[in-house]
Protein backbone atom coordinates (compact mmCIF):
# COMPACT_ATOMS: atom_id res chain seq x y z
CA UNK A 1 0.00 0.00 0.00
CA UNK A 2 1.44 3.35 -1.06
CA UNK A 3 2.31 5.72 1.82
CA UNK A 4 -0.04 8.66 2.34
CA UNK A 5 1.15 12.08 1.28
CA UNK A 6 1.40 14.62 4.13
CA UNK A 7 -1.18 17.38 4.26
CA UNK A 8 1.15 20.29 5.07
CA UNK A 9 3.46 21.75 2.46
CA UNK A 10 6.38 24.20 2.79
CA UNK A 11 5.57 27.78 1.87
CA UNK A 12 8.97 27.97 0.16
CA UNK A 13 10.39 24.81 -1.40
CA UNK A 14 13.76 26.36 -2.24
CA UNK A 15 16.52 24.48 -0.41
CA UNK A 16 19.30 24.99 -2.95
CA UNK A 17 22.85 25.39 -1.63
CA UNK A 18 23.50 28.26 -4.01
CA UNK A 19 22.07 30.49 -5.13
CA UNK A 20 20.12 30.10 -1.89
CA UNK A 21 16.65 31.15 -0.81
CA UNK A 22 16.04 34.89 -0.66
CA UNK A 23 15.36 36.45 2.74
CA UNK A 24 11.76 35.67 3.78
CA UNK A 25 10.55 39.26 3.36
CA UNK A 26 12.08 39.75 -0.08
CA UNK A 27 10.07 41.20 -2.97
CA UNK A 28 11.28 42.69 -6.24
CA UNK A 29 9.96 46.07 -5.02
CA UNK A 30 12.82 46.03 -2.50
CA UNK A 31 15.21 46.75 -5.37
CA UNK A 32 13.44 49.90 -6.57
CA UNK A 33 16.21 52.17 -5.27
CA UNK A 34 18.95 50.38 -7.24
CA UNK A 35 21.36 52.72 -9.02
CA UNK A 36 20.50 51.25 -12.41
CA UNK A 37 22.09 52.91 -15.40
CA UNK A 38 24.51 54.77 -13.12
CA UNK A 39 28.25 54.29 -13.07
CA UNK A 40 29.64 52.39 -10.11
CA UNK A 41 32.23 55.18 -10.03
CA UNK A 42 29.59 57.91 -9.68
CA UNK A 43 28.96 59.19 -6.17
CA UNK A 44 25.77 57.17 -5.76
CA UNK A 45 27.41 53.94 -6.89
CA UNK A 46 30.53 54.38 -4.77
CA UNK A 47 28.40 55.22 -1.74
CA UNK A 48 26.32 52.06 -2.08
CA UNK A 49 29.41 49.88 -2.50
CA UNK A 50 31.21 51.44 0.46
CA UNK A 51 28.11 51.13 2.61
CA UNK A 52 27.80 47.44 1.70
CA UNK A 53 31.35 46.93 2.98
CA UNK A 54 30.77 48.78 6.24
CA UNK A 55 27.45 47.05 6.96
CA UNK A 56 29.17 43.72 6.34
CA UNK A 57 31.90 44.72 8.80
CA UNK A 58 29.36 45.65 11.46
CA UNK A 59 27.27 42.47 11.19
CA UNK A 60 30.25 40.09 11.07
CA UNK A 61 32.27 41.95 13.70
CA UNK A 62 35.29 42.31 11.42
CA UNK A 63 38.06 44.26 13.22
CA UNK A 64 38.53 47.88 12.21
CA UNK A 65 42.09 47.29 10.94
CA UNK A 66 41.01 44.52 8.55
CA UNK A 67 40.27 45.50 4.94
CA UNK A 68 37.10 44.28 3.20
CA UNK A 69 36.76 44.36 -0.57
CA UNK A 70 34.09 43.47 -3.11
CA UNK A 71 35.71 41.45 -5.89
CA UNK A 72 34.73 39.69 -9.14
CA UNK A 73 33.70 36.07 -9.70
CA UNK A 74 32.04 35.23 -6.39
CA UNK A 75 33.90 33.30 -3.69
CA UNK A 76 35.91 31.44 -6.32
CA UNK A 77 37.35 34.70 -7.62
CA UNK A 78 38.15 35.86 -4.10
CA UNK A 79 39.98 32.64 -3.15
CA UNK A 80 41.98 32.57 -6.38
CA UNK A 81 42.82 36.27 -6.05
CA UNK A 82 44.30 35.52 -2.63
CA UNK A 83 46.24 32.43 -3.70
CA UNK A 84 47.66 33.95 -6.90
CA UNK A 85 48.67 37.15 -5.08
CA UNK A 86 50.09 35.83 -1.79
CA UNK A 87 51.23 32.22 -2.08
CA UNK A 88 54.79 31.29 -2.98
CA UNK A 89 56.53 33.37 -0.33
CA UNK A 90 56.87 30.26 1.86
CA UNK A 91 55.81 26.64 1.78
CA UNK A 92 52.05 26.05 1.69
CA UNK A 93 49.76 23.51 3.29
CA UNK A 94 46.59 22.71 1.35
CA UNK A 95 43.75 21.30 3.42
CA UNK A 96 40.76 19.70 1.69
CA UNK A 97 37.78 17.61 2.77
CA UNK A 98 35.38 18.27 -0.10
CA UNK A 99 35.29 19.21 -3.78
CA UNK A 100 35.94 22.96 -3.58
CA UNK A 101 38.91 22.49 -1.27
CA UNK A 102 40.18 19.88 -3.70
CA UNK A 103 39.90 22.50 -6.44
CA UNK A 104 42.16 24.88 -4.50
CA UNK A 105 44.69 22.04 -4.21
CA UNK A 106 44.67 21.67 -8.00
CA UNK A 107 45.23 25.40 -8.46
CA UNK A 108 48.21 25.50 -6.15
CA UNK A 109 49.89 22.19 -6.99
CA UNK A 110 49.22 21.93 -10.72
CA UNK A 111 48.77 25.53 -11.85
CA UNK A 112 51.01 27.62 -9.56
CA UNK A 113 53.34 24.65 -8.88
CA UNK A 114 54.03 25.84 -5.34
CA UNK A 115 55.88 23.71 -2.81
CA UNK A 116 52.92 22.44 -0.82
CA UNK A 117 51.94 19.67 1.54
CA UNK A 118 48.45 18.35 0.84
CA UNK A 119 46.27 17.09 3.70
CA UNK A 120 42.90 15.58 2.83
CA UNK A 121 40.02 13.79 4.52
CA UNK A 122 37.18 11.76 3.06
CA UNK A 123 33.70 13.21 2.66
CA UNK A 124 32.09 13.39 6.10
CA UNK A 125 35.47 13.68 7.84
CA UNK A 126 37.73 16.63 8.62
CA UNK A 127 41.49 17.10 8.74
CA UNK A 128 43.03 17.27 12.22
CA UNK A 129 44.19 20.88 12.51
CA UNK A 130 46.47 19.97 15.42
CA UNK A 131 48.68 18.20 12.86
CA UNK A 132 49.09 21.25 10.59
CA UNK A 133 52.24 23.38 10.48
CA UNK A 134 50.99 26.95 10.69
CA UNK A 135 54.45 28.30 9.95
CA UNK A 136 53.43 27.47 6.38
CA UNK A 137 50.68 29.29 4.50
CA UNK A 138 47.54 27.24 5.11
CA UNK A 139 44.59 27.21 2.69
CA UNK A 140 41.37 25.59 3.89
CA UNK A 141 37.60 25.65 3.58
CA UNK A 142 35.83 26.42 6.87
CA UNK A 143 32.55 24.77 5.91
CA UNK A 144 32.47 22.11 3.22
CA UNK A 145 29.43 23.01 1.14
CA UNK A 146 29.51 19.68 -0.68
CA UNK A 147 30.36 17.49 2.31
CA UNK A 148 28.34 19.04 5.14
CA UNK A 149 31.28 19.20 7.57
CA UNK A 150 32.80 22.27 9.16
CA UNK A 151 35.68 23.33 11.34
CA UNK A 152 34.19 23.39 14.87
CA UNK A 153 36.46 26.27 15.93
CA UNK A 154 39.75 27.99 15.14
CA UNK A 155 41.26 26.97 18.48
CA UNK A 156 44.02 24.89 16.86
CA UNK A 157 45.30 27.85 14.83
CA UNK A 158 48.10 29.52 16.82
CA UNK A 159 48.06 33.25 17.38
CA UNK A 160 51.84 33.41 16.81
CA UNK A 161 51.80 31.59 13.46
CA UNK A 162 54.42 32.62 10.91
CA UNK A 163 52.34 31.71 7.86
CA UNK A 164 49.09 33.12 6.58
CA UNK A 165 45.73 31.41 6.91
CA UNK A 166 43.58 31.67 3.79
CA UNK A 167 40.03 30.59 4.57
CA UNK A 168 37.22 29.91 2.10
CA UNK A 169 34.25 30.74 4.33
CA UNK A 170 31.54 31.03 1.73
CA UNK A 171 29.07 28.65 3.43
CA UNK A 172 30.09 29.73 6.93
CA UNK A 173 30.03 33.54 6.90
CA UNK A 174 26.87 34.93 8.54
CA UNK A 175 25.95 31.51 10.02
CA UNK A 176 29.01 30.42 12.01
CA UNK A 177 31.31 32.12 14.49
CA UNK A 178 34.51 33.06 12.66
CA UNK A 179 37.48 33.95 14.86
CA UNK A 180 38.97 36.84 12.90
CA UNK A 181 42.18 36.82 14.95
CA UNK A 182 42.97 33.38 13.46
CA UNK A 183 42.12 34.30 9.86
CA UNK A 184 44.37 36.35 7.60
CA UNK A 185 42.38 36.06 4.38
CA UNK A 186 38.69 35.21 4.48
CA UNK A 187 36.47 34.92 1.42
CA UNK A 188 32.75 34.47 0.85
CA UNK A 189 29.95 35.39 -1.53
CA UNK A 190 26.56 37.04 -1.21
CA UNK A 191 24.65 34.08 -2.63
CA UNK A 192 24.91 31.71 0.35
CA UNK A 193 23.73 32.54 3.87
CA UNK A 194 22.46 35.99 2.90
CA UNK A 195 20.49 34.75 -0.10
CA UNK A 196 22.02 37.43 -2.32
CA UNK A 197 22.59 37.24 -6.05
CA UNK A 198 25.59 35.44 -7.49
CA UNK A 199 28.80 36.65 -9.20
CA UNK A 200 30.17 38.94 -6.48
CA UNK A 201 32.69 37.88 -3.85
CA UNK A 202 34.13 39.48 -0.75
CA UNK A 203 37.68 39.28 0.54
CA UNK A 204 38.70 40.20 4.10
CA UNK A 205 42.40 40.89 4.77
CA UNK A 206 44.15 41.03 8.13
CA UNK A 207 47.09 43.43 8.62
CA UNK A 208 49.40 40.41 8.19
CA UNK A 209 47.85 39.69 4.78
CA UNK A 210 48.30 43.32 3.75
CA UNK A 211 51.95 43.14 4.82
CA UNK A 212 52.42 40.07 2.61
CA UNK A 213 50.84 41.82 -0.37
CA UNK A 214 53.09 44.86 0.04
CA UNK A 215 56.32 42.93 0.63
CA UNK A 216 56.02 40.01 -1.80
CA UNK A 217 55.77 39.87 -5.59
CA UNK A 218 54.79 36.49 -7.10
CA UNK A 219 56.96 34.98 -9.80
CA UNK A 220 54.00 34.61 -12.16
CA UNK A 221 51.97 37.28 -13.96
CA UNK A 222 48.74 38.41 -12.32
CA UNK A 223 45.55 39.06 -14.29
CA UNK A 224 44.09 42.52 -13.73
CA UNK A 225 41.17 41.20 -11.66
CA UNK A 226 43.64 39.65 -9.17
CA UNK A 227 45.79 42.74 -8.60
CA UNK A 228 45.43 44.30 -5.15
CA UNK A 229 48.66 46.33 -5.17
CA UNK A 230 50.31 48.93 -7.34
CA UNK A 231 53.90 49.98 -6.94
CA UNK A 232 54.26 47.76 -3.89
CA UNK A 233 51.37 49.42 -2.06
CA UNK A 234 47.84 48.19 -1.41
CA UNK A 235 45.23 49.71 -3.73
CA UNK A 236 43.16 51.14 -0.90
CA UNK A 237 40.30 52.08 -3.20
CA UNK A 238 39.31 48.41 -3.59
CA UNK A 239 38.49 48.36 0.12
CA UNK A 240 36.22 51.41 0.11
CA UNK A 241 34.05 50.29 -2.77
CA UNK A 242 36.13 51.20 -5.82
CA UNK A 243 35.83 47.80 -7.41
CA UNK A 244 38.35 46.37 -9.89
CA UNK A 245 35.72 45.86 -12.55
CA UNK A 246 32.08 46.84 -13.00
CA UNK A 247 29.70 45.31 -10.45
CA UNK A 248 25.98 44.79 -10.91
CA UNK A 249 24.28 47.66 -9.12
CA UNK A 250 21.11 45.56 -9.04
CA UNK A 251 22.98 42.82 -7.17
CA UNK A 252 24.46 45.44 -4.84
CA UNK A 253 20.97 46.70 -4.03
CA UNK A 254 19.84 43.14 -3.42
CA UNK A 255 22.73 42.63 -0.97
CA UNK A 256 21.74 45.82 0.83
CA UNK A 257 18.26 44.41 1.27
CA UNK A 258 19.71 41.20 2.74
CA UNK A 259 21.93 43.21 5.09
CA UNK A 260 18.95 45.28 6.20
CA UNK A 261 16.94 42.12 6.85
CA UNK A 262 19.81 40.69 8.91
CA UNK A 263 20.12 43.90 10.92
CA UNK A 264 16.36 43.90 11.50
CA UNK A 265 16.23 40.41 12.98
CA UNK A 266 19.12 40.98 15.37
CA UNK A 267 22.35 40.62 13.40
CA UNK A 268 24.85 37.78 13.49
CA UNK A 269 23.54 36.03 16.60
CA UNK A 270 20.06 35.84 15.09
CA UNK A 271 21.40 34.60 11.74
CA UNK A 272 23.36 31.86 13.49
CA UNK A 273 20.37 30.88 15.61
CA UNK A 274 18.15 30.53 12.55
CA UNK A 275 20.66 28.27 10.81
CA UNK A 276 21.12 26.23 13.99
CA UNK A 277 17.37 25.71 14.34
CA UNK A 278 17.02 24.63 10.72
CA UNK A 279 19.85 22.13 10.95
CA UNK A 280 18.68 20.79 14.32
CA UNK A 281 15.27 19.96 12.86
CA UNK A 282 16.96 17.73 10.27
CA UNK A 283 19.36 16.20 12.80
CA UNK A 284 16.42 15.29 15.05
CA UNK A 285 14.61 13.76 12.08
CA UNK A 286 17.63 11.61 11.24
CA UNK A 287 18.12 10.55 14.87
CA UNK A 288 14.61 9.13 14.97
CA UNK A 289 15.00 7.03 11.80
CA UNK A 290 17.28 4.14 10.94
CA UNK A 291 17.32 4.70 7.17
CA UNK A 292 18.99 8.12 6.95
CA UNK A 293 21.99 9.73 8.62
CA UNK A 294 24.18 12.81 8.53
CA UNK A 295 27.18 12.43 6.22
CA UNK A 296 29.36 14.06 8.90
CA UNK A 297 30.75 11.29 11.08
CA UNK A 298 31.37 13.52 14.13
CA UNK A 299 28.45 15.59 15.47
CA UNK A 300 30.91 18.35 16.41
CA UNK A 301 31.74 18.91 12.73
CA UNK A 302 28.19 18.85 11.33
CA UNK A 303 27.43 21.89 9.21
CA UNK A 304 24.46 24.05 10.17
CA UNK A 305 24.14 25.38 6.61
CA UNK A 306 24.86 22.70 4.00
CA UNK A 307 23.36 19.64 5.70
CA UNK A 308 24.41 16.53 3.77
CA UNK A 309 22.57 13.25 4.31
CA UNK A 310 23.10 9.64 3.28
CA UNK A 311 20.59 6.79 3.00
CA UNK A 312 21.56 3.79 5.15
CA UNK A 313 18.75 1.29 4.53
CA UNK A 314 20.21 -2.09 3.49
CA UNK A 315 17.33 -2.61 1.02
CA UNK A 316 18.70 0.13 -1.24
CA UNK A 317 20.44 -1.57 -4.16
CA UNK A 318 21.80 1.50 -5.97
CA UNK A 319 22.46 4.43 -3.63
CA UNK A 320 22.94 7.06 -6.33
CA UNK A 321 19.82 6.07 -8.27
CA UNK A 322 17.76 5.89 -5.09
CA UNK A 323 18.83 9.33 -3.86
CA UNK A 324 18.10 10.88 -7.25
CA UNK A 325 14.67 9.25 -7.32
CA UNK A 326 13.80 10.60 -3.87
CA UNK A 327 14.93 14.09 -4.84
CA UNK A 328 12.94 13.83 -8.08
CA UNK A 329 9.77 12.85 -6.20
CA UNK A 330 10.10 15.83 -3.88
CA UNK A 331 10.73 18.22 -6.76
CA UNK A 332 7.77 16.85 -8.72
CA UNK A 333 5.52 17.53 -5.73
CA UNK A 334 6.91 21.07 -5.37
CA UNK A 335 8.15 20.22 -1.86
CA UNK A 336 11.94 20.52 -2.11
CA UNK A 337 13.93 21.90 -5.02
CA UNK A 338 17.60 21.28 -5.80
CA UNK A 339 18.42 18.99 -2.86
CA UNK A 340 20.43 16.31 -4.65
CA UNK A 341 23.98 15.72 -3.42
CA UNK A 342 26.76 17.56 -5.26
CA UNK A 343 27.99 15.66 -8.30
CA UNK A 344 31.39 14.82 -6.74
CA UNK A 345 29.99 13.93 -3.32
CA UNK A 346 28.71 10.57 -2.04
CA UNK A 347 25.15 9.70 -3.05
CA UNK A 348 22.51 11.33 -0.89
CA UNK A 349 20.79 14.65 -0.29
CA UNK A 350 22.02 18.16 0.49
CA UNK A 351 19.53 20.47 2.19
CA UNK A 352 20.45 24.12 2.67
CA UNK A 353 19.69 25.38 6.17
CA UNK A 354 21.15 28.88 6.05
CA UNK A 355 19.50 31.80 7.78
CA UNK A 356 17.16 32.77 4.94
CA UNK A 357 15.38 29.41 5.21
CA UNK A 358 12.40 29.26 7.56
CA UNK A 359 12.42 26.46 10.14
CA UNK A 360 8.71 25.99 9.49
CA UNK A 361 9.52 25.10 5.88
CA UNK A 362 12.11 22.53 7.01
CA UNK A 363 9.53 21.08 9.41
CA UNK A 364 6.91 20.88 6.66
CA UNK A 365 9.34 19.31 4.19
CA UNK A 366 10.59 16.49 6.43
CA UNK A 367 7.37 14.41 6.52
CA UNK A 368 7.46 14.54 2.73
CA UNK A 369 11.01 13.19 2.82
CA UNK A 370 9.63 10.33 4.91
CA UNK A 371 6.93 9.80 2.30
CA UNK A 372 9.34 9.93 -0.64
CA UNK A 373 11.69 7.42 0.99
CA UNK A 374 8.95 4.86 1.65
CA UNK A 375 7.35 5.44 -1.74
CA UNK A 376 10.67 4.79 -3.47
CA UNK A 377 11.41 1.72 -1.33
CA UNK A 378 8.00 0.34 -2.32
CA UNK A 379 8.60 1.11 -5.99
CA UNK A 380 12.01 -0.59 -5.80
CA UNK A 381 10.47 -3.67 -4.16
CA UNK A 382 7.73 -3.92 -6.78
CA UNK A 383 10.27 -3.56 -9.59
CA UNK A 384 12.32 -6.41 -8.15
Amino acid sequence: MAPTKPATRPDNARFSSGPCAKPPTFTLDALSDAALGRSHRAAVGKAKLKDAIERTRAILGVPADYRIGIVPASDTGAVEMAMWSMLGARKATMVAWESFGAGWVTDVVKQLKIDAEVKTADYGEIVDFAQIDFDTDVVFTWNGTTSGVRLPSAEAIPADRAGLTICDATSAAFAQDLDWSKLDVTTFSWQKVMGGEAAHGMIVLSPRAVERLESYTPAWPLPKIFRMTKGGKLIEGIFVGETINTPSMLAVEDYHFALGWAEGIGGLSALMARADANAQAIWDFCDSRDWIANLASDPATRSNTSVCLKFTDPRIADGAAFAKAVAKRLEAEGIALDIGAYRDAPAGLRIWCGATVETSDIAAMLPWLDWAFHAEIEAQTEAA
